[in-house]
C-alpha cells in the first residue's frame, strides 16, 4: 500500500465517521486512526538511519476502558549500509487499557500485544520475518467526543532475535458508536374515564361515587379525579472535575423526559453546580458544561425538544452541603432540574 493510499484511507475514514450521530466513546465504540512512527532500529540491522513508518489502525472497545486494536504500517526512508532502499511492513494486534472515564478530554493508556514484521534483510531482495512482543504507553487528547490526537511510545522485543527496538508515534483519529443505553423506564398508565353503558348520564361502573358524570376522568375508586400539581425532580451527580453524565444517571434523566412527553406544555431549566475546589471562573465553565451535558441527553438521547430545555451554570455559588468535607463536595457536584404539571 502506498503512502498516499494510506493517508487517503485515513482521511476518508475521518470524514465518514464524523457523520455518525451515535454517542461516542465507551463500550462498543470504534476508533479509526492514521499514525506515523519513528522506528529506532537495533544496530544489528546494519541500517544507516532509523525508519519512518506510516499506517493506520482500527480499534474496538470491549469495555469502557479496554480496546482491542489492529494496526498496519509500512517502512519508508531507510537505507542499508550499502545504500540500498529498505522496504517492509508491520501488522500488529494490541490491547489498550485506558485511564479516566469515557468522555474525559485526556485519556492516558498502556498497551501490550504482538506484531509481525516483514522487512528487507540488509537492503537485499530477501525478506526477513520477525515476531515482536510490544509494550507501550501514551495518551489520547479528545478535542470533541468524536475527534482525538494521540502520542505514545512502544518497546518492541524481537522474539526471534532477542533484541529490542523503540518506536515513538503520533496519530489522529475518530471515535464513534459507543455509549451504553439504560433500560427503558415504565411510563405511568393514564387515568381512566368512567363508562355509561345505559346512557343515563352518570357512571354505572362505580360504587363510591354513583353520581359521577359520564366521560370524566376518574380515580381508582371511580370518583372524579381531583386536579393536582405533580412534579418530577432530577439530581445528577458528577465525579470530581468531570462533566460526563454517568451511566447510572440515565434512568433518572429518562424519567424526566417521559414526564415532559406526557405533559407536552412543560419546560425545564437544567442547573449545573460544582464544589469549591478550583478557581471561580473555571468552576463556572465546568458547571455550564455539566448542565449542557444533561440537556444533551434529554434532547439527543430521549427526544425532548431543545426549545423546552434551558441550561445554566451556577459554578460553586449554590452549595447544598459542606464543601469542607469530601462527602459534602460530592453532593455539591450536581445538576438539578424539576418539572411541574397539573394532573387531571
Amino acid at each position: 500500500m502506498k503512502l498516499k493510499n494510506t493517508l487517503g484511507l485515513a482521511i476518508g475514514s475521518l470524514i465518514a465517521a464524523t457523520s455518525f450521530g451515535a454517542l461516542a466513546q465507551g463500550q462498543g465504540a470504534v476508533e479509526i486512526e492514521g499514525f506515523a512512527k519513528k522506528e529506532q532500529f537495533d544496530s544489528a540491522r546494519n541500517f544507516k538511519n532509523n525508519g519512518n513508518l506510516f499506517g493506520g489502525s482500527i480499534g474496538y472497545f470491549l469495555t469502557d476502558d479496554v480496546e482491542l486494536r489492529l494496526g498496519y504500517d509500512e517502512v519508508h526512508n531507510v537505507r542499508s549500509d550499502d545504500g540500498k532502499n529498505v522496504k517492509g511492513a508491520n501488522t500488529a494486534l494490541d490491547a489498550l487499557y485506558h485511564f479516566n472515564n469515557p468522555g474525559d478530554m485526556l485519556r492516558p493508556y498502556v498497551s501490550a500485544g504482538f506484531s509481525d514484521q516483514s522487512i528487507d534483510q540488509n537492503g537485499s531482495n530477501s525478506r526477513d520475518r520477525s515476531t515482536f512482543a510490544n509494550v507501550g504507553g501514551g495518551a489520547k487528547l479528545y478535542f470533541t467526543d468524536n475527534f482525538y490526537a494521540r502520542a505514545g511510545v512502544e518497546a518492541q522485543y524481537n522474539i526471534d532475535k532477542g533484541d529490542t527496538e523503540w518506536a515513538p508515534s503520533v496519530g489522529i483519529g475518530v471515535n464513534f458508536g459507543g455509549g451504553s443505553k439504560p433500560a427503558a423506564a415504565p411510563v405511568p398508565a393514564p387515568a381512566e374515564v368512567c363508562s355509561d353503558s345505559d346512557n343515563d348520564g352518570v357512571c354505572d361502573n362505580v360504587d363510591k361515587c354513583p353520581d359521577t358524570p359520564a366521560n370524566v376522568t376518574v380515580d381508582a375508586d371511580g370518583c372524579p379525579a381531583v386536579a393536582e400539581v405533580v412534579r418530577v425532580e432530577l439530581d445528577v451527580k458528577f465525579d470530581f472535575d468531570k462533566s460526563v453524565v454517568k451511566t447510572n444517571s440515565y434512568g433518572d434523566i429518562k424519567n424526566l423526559a417521559d414526564f415532559m412527553k406526557q405533559y407536552p406544555s412543560t419546560t425545564t431549566t437544567v442547573e449545573g453546580h460544582t464544589d469549591s475546589v478550583g478557581p471561580d471562573a473555571y468552576n463556572q465553565k465546568l458547571s455550564e458544561r455539566r448542565a449542557n451535558a444533561v440537556k444533551q441527553v434529554l434532547t439527543n438521547q430521549y427526544g425532548v425538544e431543545s426549545s423546552r430545555v434551558q441550561s445554566v451554570g451556577y459554578g460553586e455559588s449554590r452549595p447544598v452541603a459542606d464543601n469542607k468535607t469530601e462527602a459534602g463536595r460530592a453532593v455539591n457536584r450536581r445538576v438539578e432540574a424539576q418539572v411541574e404539571a397539573q394532573a387531571k
